[in-house]
């Protein structure tokens, strides 16, 4: 896949957008139905032409593009503490897992059996987002690395959230295996946040053209 800033964008949005979303059901047990499925398309799109058909268009990234946005000019706002913490602690993770050829051989054809079973009941039943979060706790569970969810209790004692949260994070593990793909880097994060911003910012405009 070419490397452009856009993409780097692009896959960095997928990966705030699941990290948002896991902080929102965490707190409020609430759930977007059209970001989930994004997500969840992610993470079963086993041969995508691009980038951007990763997430099936800019669009569907309109939530993370805003955020990513918002991060960009002033990551300290405390307002998105949680959600940064898990997009830095995805990072950390993917990181750990593409040492690990024989965990990412396990994940691939375990994924590769979800697509399937979505084919079968639909993206977002309750069957195939139980059989992602399998997939994470049999196996980015087990690094010593956890990210700690933090939310209403109530909220995340109901195995249906803990599921949707383990599928949201696995779909980040995968933009960030893209951001890494595509060029990505922390070092962006810190020291190339103007290039960052004027992609996330063209790329927002292309997405509001219908």
């Amino acid at each position: 896949m070419e490397k452009s800033w856009r993409n780097i964008a692009l896959s960095l949005a997928g990966l705030v957008q699941c990290a948002a979303q896991v902080e929102e059901l965490a707190k409020t047990g609430y759930l977007k139905t059209e970001q989930f499925e994004t997500a969840v398309k992610s993470l079963l799109k086993l041969n995508p032409s691009s980038t951007e058909d990763v997430f099936d268009g800019v669009p569907a990234l309109a939530a993370g593009l805003e955020l990513l946005e918002n991060l960009l000019e002033n990551h300290r706002a405390p307002k998105h503490s949680d959600t940064l913490r898990y997009v830095l602690g995805v990072i950390h993770l993917q990181n750990r897992l593409s040492k690990r050829k024989d965990i990412l051989y396990i994940i691939g054809t375990r994924i590769e059996k979800a697509h399937q079973q979505a084919d079968h009941f639909g993206l977002t039943h309750d069957n195939v987002v139980s059989n992602i979060a399998d997939i994470y706790t049999d196996t980015i569970s087990k690094f010593s690395y956890r990210i700690q969810v933090t939310g209403e209790y109530n909220y995340l004692q109901q195995k249906r959230v803990a599921s949707q949260i383990r599928a949201l994070l696995l779909a980040g593990i995968r933009s960030a295996t893209l951001w890494r793909q595509v060029g990505g880097t922390r070092w962006h994060l810190l020291f190339f946040r103007t290039k960052l911003l004027h992609a996330v910012r063209d790329l927002r405009r292309q997405g509001q053209v219908h």
